[in-house]
């Protein structure tokens, strides 16, 4: 599914990043990244450029060709994974920073995901994610799934990251325009997160 919505020749989430992530850049640790679901990379590779050392993965090898021809065209390097998230395996005390910008996910998986990410920070490690919430589905923008299985609350978030120290957990509406899949007035959840 995903290899054929990024065989676009268009960035379809576009190529700059996402703004709470750019908002909240100077939080992070400095050191490494993991980019879960990091699709075209625009979120990588702004991170890459920042001096961060960037890893991507995704389940789609398309979407990771994209990513690393956009870190090639800005002049830095990330690794990427082709992996699904149900067979990826985040190291313990491994990242200094994860970042989850818009990765839904099944609730089991969700949860065994973000459990494995708390695990997998260094010490004094953040992470971030911005996701569409239940809301969205009532939004006239248009970006996130269309089921509210997949879709996420704050009181969720909170409970999934109850072992790190949470600095943000909002629910809130605001603009998105992220190339031609994410636009308009949207309903969002946002996490920030130290261990």
């Amino acid at each position: 599914m995903w290899d054929e919505k990024y065989e676009a020749d268009e960035y379809i989430f576009g190529t700059e990043p996402n703004d709470f992530l750019k908002a909240n850049a100077e939080k992070l640790k400095p050191g490494s990244v993991l980019c879960l679901a990091d699709g075209e990379g625009r979120n990588g590779v702004y991170l890459a450029k920042l001096g961060f050392d960037v890893t991507a993965v995704d389940m789609s090898e398309v979407g990771l060709e994209k990513a690393r021809k956009l870190a090639a065209e800005n002049g830095v390097k990330i690794k990427t994974i082709h992996a699904d998230l149900n067979d990826f395996i985040i190291e313990p005390e491994r990242w200094d920073n994860i970042i989850s910008i818009f990765c839904h996910l099944p609730e089991s998986l969700r949860q065994k995901v973000h459990r494995a990410a708390a695990k997998g920070l260094t010490e004094d490690g953040v992470f971030l994610l911005e996701a569409y919430r239940v809301k969205q589905l009532e939004m006239p923008g248009k970006g996130g799934p269309p089921v509210p299985e997949l879709l996420y609350t704050a009181a969720m978030l909170k409970q999934d990251f109850q072992s790190l120290e949470l600095i943000q957990a909002q629910e809130i509406k605001r603009e998105v325009n992220e190339g031609s899949k994410h636009g308009g007035h949207s309903a969002v959840v946002q996490v920030l997160a130290r261990k």
